[in-house]
């Protein structure tokens, strides 16, 4: 036996010890490169015309349309198909698999005009709460807060739907663009901003009102996870009511926190008890001292 033979066989001696299942065929893995073109055509559809090399006249519009929705549905009914595959140890695509997929896509796809409107609502408090922003268009092309929250609602949707595996690809896409991570599992009302983005962290359980502002660097996470997976399904990240804003640096733990409606949390605050309606927090007497 060669090198290449023996230590191939070593490798696949050593997972399969370590694999709770056989190992999975990679041919029936979701394709990460197609999940990343099924959430470009999602853009595409999500804000037509504003994502193609040529632009959509109005006479286009609706022969473009369909034809995004026909690609799209193709392409994410197989990759639904091999994540329900994966999940439940099947390797075969099997017929009634697909048909199941199929239903689960079509659902999804029913989703998007919603889609298209609490993201409408999402980059006007964009634009109300930023201004350096020059127009809505800007910040559709350009913000990485609207890209993180765009892949989140869609991804949201599809964890609706059960759908394993491909709602955190698409979200840990979307994080590793803008270093934005939302949990699909989060949930977030309409008008929602984030302004700057870099580093923010939302977990799976966080609850987010209508209204909401953060900033870079926010943490809406777990107080501790050392328990694992006894807290599976279990709140373990904050709420935050309507008309809160978050400023660069805070952070809130905890799945009994709640900050009340309207309130302001200031920057590189540490919080893990609940913030009453109306009330600002900041830290007192933070003082810088120079040397020479």
């Amino acid at each position: 036996m060669n090198f290449a033979d023996s230590l191939s066989s070593e490798i696949i001696s050593t997972h399969v010890k370590y694999s709770s299942k056989e190992i999975t065929r990679p041919d029936y893995l979701p394709d990460k490169d197609e999940v990343t073109n099924i959430i470009k055509l999602l853009r595409r559809l999500l804000f037509p015309g504003y994502f193609e090399k040529n632009g959509i006249n109005g006479t286009d519009m609706q022969l473009s349309v369909c034809g995004l929705v026909t690609e799209t549905e193709n392409m994410l009914r197989r990759q639904i198909c091999r994540a329900l595959n994966l999940e439940s140890g099947e390797c075969g695509n099997c017929a009634g698999m697909l048909d199941k997929a199929g239903d689960i896509c079509r659902s999804f796809l029913k989703k998007i005009p919603d889609i298209i409107e609490i993201l409408f609502s999402d980059v006007q408090a964009t634009f109300n709460g930023d201004p350096a922003a020059r127009s809505k268009h800007e910040i559709i092309f350009a913000y990485p807060g609207i890209f993180a929250i765009s892949v989140f609602r869609m991804a949201r949707e599809l964890h609706m739907l059960d759908v394993p595996f491909l709602p955190r690809m698409m979200t840990e896409y979307a994080h590793s663009r803008t270093g934005i991570d939302i949990h699909p599992g989060a949930e977030i009302d309409g008008n929602f901003c984030i302004d700057h983005g870099t580093g923010i962290v939302i977990g799976e359980t966080t609850k987010i009102g209508s209204f909401v502002k953060l900033y870079q660097g926010v943490t809406l996470g777990a107080l501790s996870t050392y328990r694992g997976q006894d807290l599976r399904g279990k709140k373990r990240h904050p709420t935050l009511e309507d008309s809160v804003t978050v400023y660069s640096g805070a952070s809130i733990l905890g799945g009994d926190t709640v900050i009340g409606k309207g309130s302001v949390i200031g920057g590189n605050v540490f919080i893990t008890k609940s913030i009453p309606s109306n009330t600002k927090v900041y830290l007192k007497n933070h003082e810088l001292e120079y040397q020479k």
